[in-house]
């Protein structure tokens, strides 16, 4: 049932689980103890070496389940034939959660909301400086938007793993319920009049952050209840987002 206990504790597991691919990418990971992992997954395929009897001897020490499969169903479990190298890892992100349970535990917060960042580089840079500053979390939509991956893990320099990330399939409607809780939007526009740092921010405030190129969504862009602007000097336009993440992160 779908309803049950058991369905909706299983289901609140597997949200946390995020499956990474590539050798290197999986043996940084379990060779990290602060790195929760549910199982390693192996091609039947694998020509023996060195790199992958030490995953299995790791894996073995650390009490982590280890499956063997055949080529395609492997490559159905990494969902990147062309880059698995035929090695996967399911990760357990204790960090992800859902939009309802942050908000049943945060009276006070600041959140960065991503709407439309496509680049894997610039996702996790924005994860590493939120981690690093003042930022509770991280809104993340599921679609449209880059995931994560062993790219963006790599730019995150592991902090994807203390900073708490929210998923969702609906970034304007996340923002509306944030709205609905007393929360106050920010939209992050170069057309905008005011600056980031004259503003007064609630206890619960959202940053939005937009495309690297389109910026901020019409859709998102409707729900803002300001929009602030960097002051640039020099004529320069923009910035790089993850350098505006970093900007806010630290204000």
């Amino acid at each position: 049932m779908k309803d049950s206990p058991e369905y909706l504790a299983k289901k609140a597991f597997f949200d946390k689980v995020l499956t990474i691919y590539g050798r290197n990418a999986v043996m940084e990971a379990l060779e990290d103890d602060a790195v929760t992992i549910h199982k390693l997954h192996l091609s039947q395929s694998n020509k023996p070496n060195e790199q992958l009897e030490k995953m299995k001897k790791i894996a073995e020490a650390r009490g982590i389940e280890t499956r063997y499969h055949d080529k395609a169903s492997l490559s159905r479990i990494s969902k990147n034939a062309k880059q698995d190298q035929g090695v996967a890892l399911d990760i357990v992100l204790e960090h992800f959660g859902d939009e309802e349970h942050f908000l049943d535990t945060h009276r006070s917060y600041r959140i960065i909301a991503l709407d439309g960042v496509t680049n894997p580089q610039n996702l996790g840079m924005i994860i590493r400086s939120c981690a690093a500053g003042n930022i509770d979390a991280i809104l993340l939509p599921t679609k449209g938007a880059a995931q994560i991956s062993p790219l963006v893990i790599k730019a995150s320099v592991g902090t994807l793993f203390k900073m708490p990330i929210i998923k969702t399939g609906n970034l304007a409607e996340t923002l509306k319920n944030f709205q609905r809780h007393e929360a106050k939007v920010y939209t992050l526009s170069s057309h905008a009049n005011e600056s980031y740092k004259a503003m007064h921010y609630t206890d619960r405030t959202v940053f939005v952050l937009g495309n690297e190129s389109e910026g901020v969504s019409l859709a998102v862009e409707k729900l803002s209840d300001a929009r602030i602007m960097i002051p640039m000097q020099r004529g320069v336009e923009s910035l790089n987002v993850a350098v505006t993440a970093s900007l806010l992160a630290f204000l």
